[in-house]
């Protein structure tokens, strides 16, 4: 069994103190209520809600801070931890058209470093009166191949109503993750609840109560702007969560549960919870606050918009190992349905997200292709009685529905003799390793490949669900509860990781479980199409 990596280093432990300190000055949880972050004294601004940092490649990274009050952000980079020599970055103007939020763009970072950055921010009418800055770190990727890649992936977070308990230290997996010191932490969706309301308590089956930090804008499902900033808000509010921020660059995406459960564009609601019934609009309001909370490279908020530019699908390269591409299953898609159609061009990524996608993999020279899916190819996802919500449809036969979009993709790996691709997902809330092969499919003009999930990283945890036999998987491993919405007190959390070696080029899976434990690892060889 796989060992875990090695902690952090002594000077980002250095970093992270500090940060902390601040963060619980300026950010205070007790009693199950939330308690807003204090003005600063002397009415200079504060960021008491930490910093992170987002899409770093290997010489430029996206910072992001929100402030208590209008300001102006500013970014300081150095090699040296004490800052002795720095370079001054200026950022945007902080007001209330993004949610007091920003993001300043490094460029020209020097590769497979340790960069330290610091955040102040100034008053905008008397640039003297800055805030205390608040400090992270994050490593560029690498230039050379034999400095290898390490990241971890999960996502699934303050979903079922199982949100920031204090009595069991809040989001625990965050500090277990940030102790394995990866590269960066891929995020692969339902980053927030939107829809979920998170109650005072909850008594579970055993007759425990789970007791949750509540916030107002966690008491419904989430429908104006600044609702569904409040709920990106719902988890900064957790410590372990700051620190990791500070500590580890992330990459994000988005699934569902950022708008509304199994949404899809066009849908009108037949839902008591919505004054607001259509979807379209939900979801703009959403994707503006996602684009306000996290540093994404393609995602631009602009003052005055209704929704933010850009779009959700990109790569992200970190190296000569690693190309990531990050998908939206979610955005593009058309009507949830039974799946039966025997023709599809919209399907699950929509025809012009799939022609960028073959596109940006002909182009790739990483040794390694991750495909970062919002969702999972061969587990069958229900959407009610008889609709499907991700791509396979409980159909073994011949590709039918959204299963042609992701058919005409994998004979495109196959015959472009495209090597080194692997998907990674979550959204299930549980764990597990699917192996594709044809061989063992209806479908069979593909090359065999590996597909991962790990998942939830603070949410319930549910039942292994059915597979598809359409594209020949075999579960090779899968952890999950034996029924719906565990809370974290009753079923660990899980996350992934994956360990690129610089020499052999060797790429190494292991799914773990909250607590340490290593439950599954594979070992995958470089140069084979497909994987």
């Amino acid at each position: 069994m796989s060992q875990p990596g090695p902690g952090p280093s002594p000077a980002r432990r250095t970093v992270l103190r500090g940060s902390l300190a601040a963060s619980a000055a300026a950010l205070t949880v007790g009693g199950g209520s939330f308690a807003s972050p204090a003005f600063a004294l002397s009415g200079r601004p504060s960021a008491a809600w930490g910093v992170q940092t987002g899409d770093v490649t290997a010489h430029s990274g996206l910072v992001w801070v929100r402030s208590d009050r209008p300001a102006r952000m500013i970014v300081e980079t150095s090699s040296s931890e004490s800052f002795r020599r720095v370079r001054r970055h200026h950022g945007p103007l902080l007001g209330p058209d993004t949610d007091l939020t920003g993001t300043t763009a490094l460029r020209d970072l020097p590769s497979g470093e340790q960069i330290h950055y610091r955040v102040t921010l100034a008053d905008p009418d008397d640039p003297r009166r800055t805030g205390e800055p608040v400090v992270g770190t994050f490593r560029t990727a690498p230039a050379r191949r034999r400095d290898g890649v390490r990241f971890l992936w999960s996502g699934d977070i303050a979903g079922q109503g199982w949100g920031i308990n204090p009595d069991i230290g809040g989001f625990r997996a965050y500090e277990e993750m940030r102790r394995l010191d990866p590269d960066f932490f891929l995020c692969s969706g339902d980053t927030i609840y939107a829809d979920g309301v998170i109650q005072p308590s909850v008594t579970l089956p055993d007759g425990r109560i789970w007791r949750n930090v509540t916030t107002p804008e966690k008491s419904k499902a989430a429908e104006t702007l600044d609702e569904y900033r409040g709920n990106f808000r719902y988890n900064l509010l957790d410590h372990h969560v700051r620190a990791f921020n500070a500590q580890v660059p992330s990459i994000v995406q988005w699934d569902d549960h950022e708008v509304r459960n199994n949404w899809y564009p066009g849908q009108i609601l037949d839902d008591v919870r919505y004054t607001e019934k259509d979807v379209d609009v939900l979801a703009a309001r959403a994707s503006r606050a996602f684009a306000e909370y996290f540093p994404v490279s393609t995602l631009h908020a602009r003052a005055g918009e209704t929704r933010s530019e850009g779009r959700m699908h990109r790569v992200v390269r970190y190296g000569p190992l690693l190309d990531v591409f990050v998908l939206d299953m979610r955005s593009y898609r058309n009507a949830n349905s039974p799946g039966r159609q025997a023709d599809d061009t919209v399907g699950i990524l929509g025809a012009e997200q799939l022609e960028w996608l073959k596109r940006e993999l002909s182009r790739s020279r990483a040794v390694w292709k991750v495909l970062a899916a919002d969702m999972p190819l061969g587990l069958v996802v229900g959407d009610g009685a008889t609709n499907v919500e991700a791509v396979a449809q409980g159909d073994p036969g011949a590709p039918l529905g959204r299963e042609l979009q992701i058919a005409e993709l994998l004979r495109f790996v196959k015959h472009r003799r495209i090597t080194g691709t692997l998907w990674l997902t979550a959204d299930v809330h549980h764990t597990s390793a699917q192996h594709y092969a044809p061989e063992r499919a209806v479908f069979q003009d593909f090359a065999p490949f590996w597909e991962f999930v790990s998942g939830p990283l603070a949410a319930g945890g549910f039942p292994a669900n059915q597979l598809d036999a359409t594209f020949g998987p075999e579960r090779v491993f899968v952890r999950a509860p034996e029924r719906g919405n565990l809370s974290p007190m009753e079923s660990p959390q899980y996350f992934g990781e994956v360990d690129i070696d610089g020499d052999s080029g060797e790429l190494t899976v292991r799914l773990r479980a909250e607590g340490g434990t290593v439950l599954f690892s594979k070992v995958l060889r470089p140069g084979r199409v497909g994987q």
